[in-house]
C-alpha cells in the first residue's frame, strides 16, 4: 500500500474533503450566530443555531446512506468525481449566498445557505461510507480492513487540519478587519473608548479589549460591519483545497497487476 501512488492520491482526496466537512461542523454554531444573527435576529436565534447543527448531523447520516446507494449505480470513481467537483462549487458559492442574506435580509437565501451546507456535509459523510468499497475496487478485497485502517491516517490529519484552518483564517480576517476599521475611526474617540491610543492596537486586540463590535460603536455612520464576512476566506480556501482533491482524484489509475498477490494453481 505505502508504495502505491493511488494510496496517496486517494488519501489526499479524503484529507481535503474531510477537512472541509470537519471544519464546517466545528465552526457551525459560532458561524451561524456571527454571520446571520445581526441581520436576521428574529430568525437566527440560539435555538436556530442549534437546529443548524442538527441539520448538519442529518446531512452526515443521510449522505452515508444516500451517496452509498447512488455509488452502486454510478460507480465509485464517478461518485468521487461528484464529491470533489461538487464540493468546489458549494464552498465557492457560500460567500456569495452570505452576501445575498446580508444585503437583502433574505430568509430564502439563509435557507439556501443551510441547504448547501447540509449538502457539503452529506458529501463528507458519503466519502467515509463509500471509501472502503473504493479501496476494494483499487487494491482488492483480501486486505480491505488493514488497507482502510491505513487510509484513516489521513482522516486523523483532516480532523486537525479542517477546524484549525477555518478558525485560523477567520482570526486572520478578524484582525485585518479590525485594522481596516480602526483606520476609519476618529483617534480621539478611540482613546476615549479604550483608554489607549491607536499605536497600542495590537496589544488591545490580543487582550480582547478591542473587538469589531466595540469598534462599530464609534465607527462613522454608514460603516459596514465586517463581522458577517469573516468566514469568506475560509470558504474560498477550502474550495481551493478541494481543487487539489479533484486533481489528485483525476490522477488515480487502476493498480498495476504486478502489485497483486499471485494465486498458485493447485
Amino acid at each position: 500500500m505505502f508504495k502505491l501512488p493511488q494510496f496517496y492520491y486517494l488519501g489526499a482526496v479524503l484529507t481535503c474533503v474531510a477537512s472541509g466537512g470537519m471544519g464546517l461542523i466545528g465552526v457551525a454554531k459560532p458561524l451561524m450566530s456571527e454571520v446571520f444573527s445581526g441581520v436576521l435576529p428574529a430568525v437566527v436565534t440560539a435555538a436556530f443555531a442549534s437546529s443548524f447543527i442538527l441539520m448538519l448531523s442529518c446531512g452526515n447520516l443521510g449522505g452515508r446512506l444516500g451517496w452509498a446507494a447512488l455509488s452502486d449505480k454510478l460507480g465509485r470513481r464517478p461518485t468521487f468525481h461528484l464529491f470533489t467537483f461538487g464540493s468546489i462549487g458549494i464552498y465557492a458559492a457560500l460567500p456569495t449566498i452570505v452576501n445575498q442574506v446580508i444585503e437583502q435580509q433574505s430568509v430564502a437565501s439563509l435557507m439556501l445557505f443551510c441547504g448547501m451546507s447540509v449538502t457539503a456535509i452529506s458529501i463528507f459523510g458519503g466519502v467515509y461510507s463509500i471509501l472502503p468499497a473504493y479501496e476494494s475496487d483499487l487494491f482488492g478485497t483480501k486486505y480491505v480492513g488493514a488497507n482502510h485502517g491505513k487510509m484513516l491516517l489521513f482522516s486523523s490529519t483532516a480532523a486537525i487540519l479542517g477546524p484549525v484552518t477555518f478558525l485560523s483564517l477567520r482570526d486572520m480576517s478578524e484582525k485585518s478587519a479590525i485594522t481596516d476599521l480602526t483606520a476609519k475611526v476618529d483617534p480621539t474617540a478611540f482613546t476615549e473608548k479604550f483608554g489607549s491610543d491607536i499605536t497600542m492596537l495590537d496589544q488591545l486586540v490580543e487582550t480582547k479589549t478591542v473587538t469589531l463590535a466595540k469598534l462599530m460603536e464609534i465607527a462613522p455612520s454608514g460603516t459596514v460591519d465586517p463581522t458577517p464576512f469573516l468566514y469568506h476566506s475560509s470558504f474560498y480556501s477550502i474550495a481551493g483545497v478541494l481543487g487539489i482533491a479533484a486533481l489528485c482524484h483525476s490522477m488515480i489509475r487502476p493498480v498495476d497487476a504486478k502489485w497483486f498477490e499471485k494465486v498458485e494453481a493447485k
